[in-house]
Protein backbone atom coordinates (compact mmCIF):
# COMPACT_ATOMS: atom_id res chain seq x y z
CA UNK A 1 0.00 0.00 0.00
CA UNK A 2 0.95 3.63 -1.23
CA UNK A 3 2.14 5.82 1.67
CA UNK A 4 0.03 9.04 0.85
CA UNK A 5 2.02 12.08 1.55
CA UNK A 6 -1.52 13.30 2.91
CA UNK A 7 -3.67 14.48 6.18
CA UNK A 8 -6.33 13.14 6.96
CA UNK A 9 -7.84 16.67 7.42
CA UNK A 10 -7.14 17.17 4.27
CA UNK A 11 -9.44 14.45 2.84
CA UNK A 12 -11.85 14.82 4.97
CA UNK A 13 -12.18 18.91 3.74
CA UNK A 14 -12.57 17.21 0.55
CA UNK A 15 -15.75 15.43 1.18
CA UNK A 16 -19.54 16.69 1.46
CA UNK A 17 -19.95 16.43 5.06
CA UNK A 18 -23.38 14.54 4.68
CA UNK A 19 -22.10 12.10 7.39
CA UNK A 20 -24.88 9.63 5.46
CA UNK A 21 -23.10 6.52 5.67
CA UNK A 22 -23.38 5.66 2.42
CA UNK A 23 -19.81 4.76 1.81
CA UNK A 24 -19.87 1.98 4.93
CA UNK A 25 -18.39 4.30 7.81
CA UNK A 26 -20.42 6.32 10.35
CA UNK A 27 -19.10 10.02 8.72
CA UNK A 28 -17.08 11.96 6.78
CA UNK A 29 -13.52 11.77 9.35
CA UNK A 30 -13.56 7.99 9.66
CA UNK A 31 -13.82 7.61 5.40
CA UNK A 32 -10.92 10.23 5.42
CA UNK A 33 -9.22 8.20 7.99
CA UNK A 34 -9.80 4.69 5.97
CA UNK A 35 -8.94 6.80 2.80
CA UNK A 36 -5.52 7.79 4.36
CA UNK A 37 -4.61 5.14 6.96
CA UNK A 38 -5.56 2.38 5.10
CA UNK A 39 -6.08 3.41 1.31
CA UNK A 40 -9.97 2.85 1.35
CA UNK A 41 -10.97 3.81 -2.17
CA UNK A 42 -12.06 6.78 -3.49
CA UNK A 43 -15.20 6.06 -5.13
CA UNK A 44 -17.80 5.52 -1.89
CA UNK A 45 -19.15 8.86 -1.55
CA UNK A 46 -22.33 9.39 -3.75
CA UNK A 47 -23.40 12.88 -2.19
CA UNK A 48 -19.41 13.93 -3.60
CA UNK A 49 -20.35 12.95 -6.93
CA UNK A 50 -18.09 13.25 -10.05
CA UNK A 51 -16.66 16.40 -8.51
CA UNK A 52 -15.87 15.47 -5.35
CA UNK A 53 -14.31 11.98 -6.66
CA UNK A 54 -11.97 14.09 -9.16
CA UNK A 55 -11.01 15.86 -5.72
CA UNK A 56 -9.98 13.12 -3.96
CA UNK A 57 -8.32 11.66 -6.82
CA UNK A 58 -5.85 14.64 -7.23
CA UNK A 59 -5.23 14.43 -3.46
CA UNK A 60 -4.20 10.82 -3.37
CA UNK A 61 -2.61 11.06 -6.40
CA UNK A 62 -4.77 8.32 -8.53
CA UNK A 63 -6.40 8.54 -11.50
CA UNK A 64 -10.35 8.85 -11.47
CA UNK A 65 -11.06 7.76 -14.93
CA UNK A 66 -11.62 4.09 -13.94
CA UNK A 67 -14.73 5.18 -11.40
CA UNK A 68 -16.02 7.94 -13.18
CA UNK A 69 -18.69 6.03 -15.44
CA UNK A 70 -19.51 3.96 -12.04
CA UNK A 71 -19.85 7.49 -10.32
CA UNK A 72 -22.17 9.06 -12.91
CA UNK A 73 -25.04 6.31 -12.07
CA UNK A 74 -24.30 6.72 -8.33
CA UNK A 75 -23.95 10.18 -8.06
CA UNK A 76 -26.98 11.81 -5.58
CA UNK A 77 -28.45 14.88 -6.34
CA UNK A 78 -28.38 17.63 -3.88
CA UNK A 79 -31.71 16.78 -1.52
CA UNK A 80 -33.15 18.30 1.44
CA UNK A 81 -35.99 16.25 3.55
CA UNK A 82 -39.34 17.59 4.35
CA UNK A 83 -41.70 16.39 6.99
CA UNK A 84 -45.68 15.84 6.00
CA UNK A 85 -46.35 17.81 9.59
CA UNK A 86 -50.11 16.53 9.71
CA UNK A 87 -48.87 13.12 9.41
CA UNK A 88 -46.40 14.09 12.09
CA UNK A 89 -46.73 11.86 15.92
CA UNK A 90 -43.67 14.05 17.68
CA UNK A 91 -42.16 10.85 18.17
CA UNK A 92 -38.57 12.86 18.00
CA UNK A 93 -36.60 9.46 16.89
CA UNK A 94 -36.17 11.84 13.53
CA UNK A 95 -34.67 14.74 15.64
CA UNK A 96 -32.37 11.98 17.93
CA UNK A 97 -31.00 10.86 13.97
CA UNK A 98 -30.41 14.38 12.35
CA UNK A 99 -26.57 14.48 12.36
CA UNK A 100 -26.57 18.52 11.90
CA UNK A 101 -29.73 19.30 14.06
CA UNK A 102 -31.89 20.64 11.09
CA UNK A 103 -35.34 19.26 12.84
CA UNK A 104 -36.75 20.99 15.52
CA UNK A 105 -39.69 19.61 17.56
CA UNK A 106 -40.40 17.97 21.31
CA UNK A 107 -42.20 15.38 22.29
CA UNK A 108 -45.59 14.88 21.10
CA UNK A 109 -45.48 17.94 19.32
CA UNK A 110 -45.19 18.41 15.21
CA UNK A 111 -41.48 18.57 14.08
CA UNK A 112 -40.26 20.33 10.61
CA UNK A 113 -37.10 20.32 9.44
CA UNK A 114 -34.71 23.73 9.25
CA UNK A 115 -34.56 23.64 5.31
CA UNK A 116 -30.69 25.92 4.84
CA UNK A 117 -29.37 23.75 7.56
CA UNK A 118 -30.30 20.03 5.89
CA UNK A 119 -27.59 18.27 4.20
CA UNK A 120 -29.81 15.82 2.80
CA UNK A 121 -28.49 12.58 4.35
CA UNK A 122 -31.71 11.03 4.56
CA UNK A 123 -30.65 9.57 8.30
CA UNK A 124 -34.44 10.75 9.50
CA UNK A 125 -35.91 8.60 7.41
CA UNK A 126 -35.62 5.21 8.64
CA UNK A 127 -36.50 5.80 11.78
CA UNK A 128 -39.48 7.57 11.58
CA UNK A 129 -42.24 5.16 12.83
CA UNK A 130 -44.89 6.87 10.57
CA UNK A 131 -42.94 7.36 7.07
CA UNK A 132 -44.09 11.22 6.81
CA UNK A 133 -41.25 11.90 5.74
CA UNK A 134 -40.11 12.97 2.01
CA UNK A 135 -36.63 13.59 0.09
CA UNK A 136 -37.03 16.77 -2.30
CA UNK A 137 -34.08 17.40 -5.37
CA UNK A 138 -33.00 20.58 -4.53
CA UNK A 139 -30.78 20.63 -7.73
CA UNK A 140 -27.35 18.92 -8.91
CA UNK A 141 -24.17 19.03 -7.39
CA UNK A 142 -22.67 20.63 -10.14
CA UNK A 143 -25.19 23.71 -10.15
CA UNK A 144 -22.90 24.84 -6.66
CA UNK A 145 -19.66 26.52 -7.59
CA UNK A 146 -16.89 24.71 -6.05
CA UNK A 147 -16.49 27.31 -3.33
CA UNK A 148 -19.95 27.46 -2.96
CA UNK A 149 -19.96 23.71 -2.38
CA UNK A 150 -17.00 23.93 0.17
CA UNK A 151 -18.94 27.05 1.98
CA UNK A 152 -21.74 24.34 2.25
CA UNK A 153 -19.75 21.06 3.52
CA UNK A 154 -17.86 23.43 5.64
CA UNK A 155 -21.20 24.62 7.20
CA UNK A 156 -22.45 21.07 7.76
CA UNK A 157 -19.57 20.27 9.64
CA UNK A 158 -19.36 22.81 12.15
CA UNK A 159 -23.25 21.78 12.73
CA UNK A 160 -22.26 18.49 12.85
CA UNK A 161 -19.47 18.81 15.41
CA UNK A 162 -21.22 21.01 17.39
CA UNK A 163 -24.04 18.74 17.76
CA UNK A 164 -21.10 15.76 18.67
CA UNK A 165 -19.95 17.64 21.20
CA UNK A 166 -23.48 18.72 22.87
CA UNK A 167 -24.04 15.05 23.28
CA UNK A 168 -21.06 14.67 24.50
CA UNK A 169 -21.55 17.18 27.82
CA UNK A 170 -25.13 15.47 28.15
CA UNK A 171 -23.33 12.13 28.45
CA UNK A 172 -20.45 13.45 30.97
CA UNK A 173 -23.08 15.39 32.79
CA UNK A 174 -24.97 12.46 33.30
CA UNK A 175 -22.45 10.22 34.19
CA UNK A 176 -21.49 12.63 36.93
CA UNK A 177 -24.88 12.62 38.46
CA UNK A 178 -24.47 8.81 38.27
CA UNK A 179 -21.48 8.50 39.88
CA UNK A 180 -22.11 11.29 42.56
CA UNK A 181 -25.58 9.27 43.30
CA UNK A 182 -23.54 5.86 43.70
CA UNK A 183 -21.00 7.46 45.79
CA UNK A 184 -24.00 8.79 48.26
CA UNK A 185 -25.62 6.06 48.29
CA UNK A 186 -22.68 3.69 48.97
CA UNK A 187 -20.78 5.94 51.52
CA UNK A 188 -23.48 7.81 52.94
CA UNK A 189 -22.44 11.06 55.07
CA UNK A 190 -19.28 9.39 56.03
CA UNK A 191 -17.46 11.12 53.14
CA UNK A 192 -16.95 14.92 53.22
CA UNK A 193 -17.48 16.97 50.45
CA UNK A 194 -13.86 17.10 48.98
CA UNK A 195 -13.65 12.81 49.22
CA UNK A 196 -16.81 12.59 47.31
CA UNK A 197 -15.34 15.09 44.50
CA UNK A 198 -12.22 12.73 44.77
CA UNK A 199 -13.80 9.75 44.28
CA UNK A 200 -15.80 10.95 41.62
CA UNK A 201 -12.84 12.48 39.47
CA UNK A 202 -11.15 9.26 39.74
CA UNK A 203 -14.33 7.15 38.88
CA UNK A 204 -14.55 9.76 35.63
CA UNK A 205 -10.61 9.27 34.78
CA UNK A 206 -11.26 5.31 34.93
CA UNK A 207 -14.29 5.08 32.82
CA UNK A 208 -12.41 7.61 30.05
CA UNK A 209 -9.05 5.40 30.16
CA UNK A 210 -11.31 2.04 29.60
CA UNK A 211 -12.42 3.57 26.06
Amino acid sequence: MKKLNITVEAINDALPQTQCGLCTYDGCKPYAEAIVNDGDAINRCPPGGVRGLKKLASLTEQDPTPFIEEMKKEEKPRMIAVIREDECIGCVKCIKACPVDAIIGSAKTMHTVITNECNGCELCIEPCPVDCIDMIEIGKVEDLSENEAYKKAKHYRKRYEFREERLERIKTERRKKHLKAKVTSTNGSSLNITEKKKLIAEAIARSKAKK
